[in-house]
């Protein structure tokens, strides 16, 4: 078994309690407050923004074969989610350029750029994102929400080009070869911080 599906083994229990957190299940629904979703939205693009410095960081570090990769994850990140981001934030009323980071995003943001330190241990702490919000997106639109701005949020995560992207992290994971032990406890610390962020601060 390679490293990355022994994290989504280890990950699966986790993502169900994400698809079990009230958050998600509104969004499931199609009736979550928007308030909280819009407050969700806020914290989620101040975490994107850092994620691409993680990415960015981390290509710095990468080899040859996988430097495209990670600029090419760094630039999808910026251009297209944070476009979504602005996009549903009109939606909701979300005011993205002046908020502040709550505690949540400020610990999985922190935990983040200091992992990128290392090729492999940034690798490790970041794929409980990709592959997460890959998992929940392909659940989620089993049975997708009737409210069309929650549909278009699922459909975002649900999309063949974002499971793509889990895919590339999953090999440039395995091929970085991290010790497992500490990929395992990085993954897992990852998965939740995941969780916690789901607590949206209103």
């Amino acid at each position: 078994m390679s490293l990355a599906a022994r994290l989504q083994e280890l990950g699966g229990p986790m993502v169900q309690q994400q698809l079990e957190h009230p958050t998600v299940t509104g969004i499931a629904r199609g009736d979550l407050d928007e308030a909280v979703f819009r407050s969700w939205l806020e914290q989620d693009y101040l975490f994107l923004l850092d994620y691409v410095r993680v990415f960015s960081r981390l290509a710095w570090q990468a080899p040859q074969d996988h430097l495209g990769d990670l600029v090419d994850l760094a630039y999808t990140t910026f251009h297209d989610e944070l476009s979504l981001h602005r996009s549903l934030a009109g939606g909701f009323g979300a005011d993205l350029e002046n908020a502040t980071k709550g505690p949540a995003c400020e610990a999985y943001t922190c935990f983040l750029l200091d992992a990128a330190a290392s090729y492999g241990d940034g690798l490790a702490a970041l794929y409980p994102c990709v592959w997460g919000y890959s998992t929940l997106g392909a659940r989620l639109a089993r049975k997708p929400p009737g409210e069309p701005r929650y549909r278009r949020w699922v459909d975002t995560y649900a999309d063949p080009g974002f499971a793509e992207l889990d895919r590339r992290c999953a090999e440039m994971l395995d091929e970085a070869d991290p010790d497992p032990a500490r990929a395992e406890k990085l993954f897992l610390e990852g998965m939740r911080h995941e969780i916690a962020f789901w607590d949206v601060p209103l």
